[in-house]
């Protein structure tokens, strides 16, 4: 019996045992915590001939909107590429906390699409900065624009922060999509136009990398304003300085800008906004006397 050369190769290809492994352990983990979900707990009746602990496959599917077969090969470790768009589908499916999305991104060998929660920049003593700049406002973001800490009086600035998803805190998401944090900003279109330009001049480092082209797919699909201010092509490395809001609390604030760079790149900076007159002043403790008071009522 003859051997062909392509059999000759593929006996002699090593096999890669750590994408084997890792296949087998996403297989294992997607299993272990389908099955923990009750179905009550994701709006499905249970019905009375269920016998899978949790849910069924096709469940989980329905629930992620992807195909039955696909899932299920997925579960059988089998050899089939895996989206960031289904990993992040199947992470909310499952109600995975972060330690465990992170964990199904590092065994599918994929980069988490949402915005960074935990950043290394942002440390305890950077948290305890941020209160102290109080009463003006002042957040840490990336230069996606993704908020990464903030404190309590930019929490109530240009909307009730805390009432926005982690995963959509991002100012370039929430100044195109967000009612009330765009009917706060002054000058809306002005900011818009900076916002993206500022931020096609960032991505033009980052073009490879699944988060960028993520926001990026996220922003052109749910704002026809984004579409058109983005293909103007337009882009800048600042922004001005001066800033109007007009707040819903305290009326119009006049403030000026300041970013802090936290390291040599232009990655995480810290953005203060610096109130540029006396009733601004004044209006900005009223606004942080206003968030204090809510921290101390809120439940937790």
């Amino acid at each position: 019996m003859t051997t062909t050369a392509q059999e000759k190769v593929a006996q002699a290809a090593p096999r890669d045992t750590g994408s084997e492994i890792r296949r087998h352990e996403l297989a294992a983990f997607l299993r272990s915590r389908r099955e923990r979900i009750a179905p009550e707990q994701v709006g499905l009746p249970r019905g009375r001939r269920r016998r899978t602990p949790g849910l069924r496959r096709e469940e989980v599917a329905q629930l992620s909107s992807v195909g039955v077969t696909w899932y299920t090969w997925l579960e059988q470790a089998r050899d089939i590429q895996v989206s960031v768009q289904v990993l992040d589908a199947l992470a909310r499916a499952l109600q995975l906390d972060p330690t465990e999305r992170a964990h199904l991104f590092r065994l599918a060998g994929a980069v988490d699409p949402t915005p960074a929660q935990d950043c290394p920049a942002v440390t305890p003593a950077l948290r305890a900065l941020l209160e102290q700049v109080e009463p003006y406002p002042a957040c840490v973001q990336n230069s996606r624009y993704d908020i990464l800490a903030h404190n309590r009086t930019y929490g109530l600035l240009l909307c009730d922060l805390e009432r926005v998803p982690p995963e959509d805190r991002n100012c370039l998401v929430l100044s195109f999509t967000h009612d009330e944090w765009r009917s706060s900003i002054v000058h809306l279109e002005e900011a818009q136009r900076v916002m993206a330009a500022r931020f096609r001049a960032s991505m033009a480092g980052h073009l490879g990398e699944p988060v960028w082209k993520m926001l990026l797919k996220r922003l052109r699909a749910q704002s026809a304003e984004f579409r058109e201010v983005w293909d103007r092509h337009e882009v800048v490395a600042h922004r001005g300085k001066r800033k109007e809001f007009l707040n819903r609390y305290v009326g119009r604030v006049r403030v000026d800008h300041t970013d802090l760079w936290l390291g040599p790149g232009a990655g995480p900076r810290m953005v203060t906004y610096v109130p540029c007159d006396e009733e601004s002043r004044q209006r900005l403790e009223q606004l942080h006397a206003l968030a204090v008071e809510r921290a101390s009522t809120s439940p937790g």
